[in-house]
């Protein structure tokens, strides 16, 4: 049995990119799936780790840790090799930039929780969820291919994954959930066609997970 506990939901895009990480460090995890469409996050025992009853978390060693970027740059720290992060300082802060794009500018927004407020509190109807769904993502990916125009070498920064990619590939999915036009994005989409065919992207993969329905 594996000592990293992985919490997190199949077709979560947060718990998406943790399980790259974890894939690409080549560490063995146990995954607990918590279906966010029936609540599941909210039972007690989960917010005894995870107090927002958010996903993702893990849990090592007695300890608990959530928030997907800041599990990614524990991962980084606790098990080095192979670096999700350049070694000079300016280039992790443009990395680091990068994913936080997609964290702070795009996924708070359209995540499972304000796109349910949208629904039954506000009344909205799908296809004003919708077209606010695209709205968000397309703001975010406008700036996100002038940065990989700028500094991407076949991944988003680079020529090797780092944090930015693991980010970049789960939203990518997630604009296709929801058919948002990518027509405009080009550098990205040759990165998510490139990044998909590695085994540890291609294995953190929603539909390959356990828990999956699709």
């Amino acid at each position: 049995m594996s000592d990293i506990l992985f919490h997190g939901y199949w077709r979560s895009s947060a718990a998406y990119r943790v399980r790259i990480a974890l894939n690409l460090k080549g560490l063995d995890y146990e995954q607990v799936d918590h279906d966010l469409r029936t609540g599941a996050q909210q039972d007690p025992a989960y917010k005894a780790i995870a107090p927002a009853g958010l996903v993702p978390a893990i849990e090592h060693e007695g300890q608990a840790y959530i928030q997907s970027l800041a599990i990614l740059e524990w991962l980084e720290e606790r098990w080095p090799e192979p670096a999700l992060l350049p070694r000079a300082l300016n280039e992790r802060a443009i990395v680091r930039g990068m994913a936080m794009t997609v964290a702070a500018d795009i996924h708070p927004l359209n995540n499972l929780r304000i796109l349910k407020y949208l629904k039954n509190e506000l009344d909205q109807p799908q296809e004003r969820i919708d077209a606010w769904i695209g709205h968000w993502i397309q703001e975010g990916f406008a700036a996100l291919e002038v940065l990989v125009g700028r500094y991407g070498e076949g991944f988003a920064f680079g020529a090797a994954p780092t944090i930015a990619d693991c980010f970049l590939v789960p939203q990518v999915f997630n604009a296709e959930r929801f058919n948002v036009d990518l027509a405009s994005y080009p550098k990205i989409r040759a990165i998510a066609e490139k990044a998909r065919v590695l085994p540890a992207f291609a294995a953190a993969h929603p539909d390959r997970q356990p828990a999956a329905d699709v």
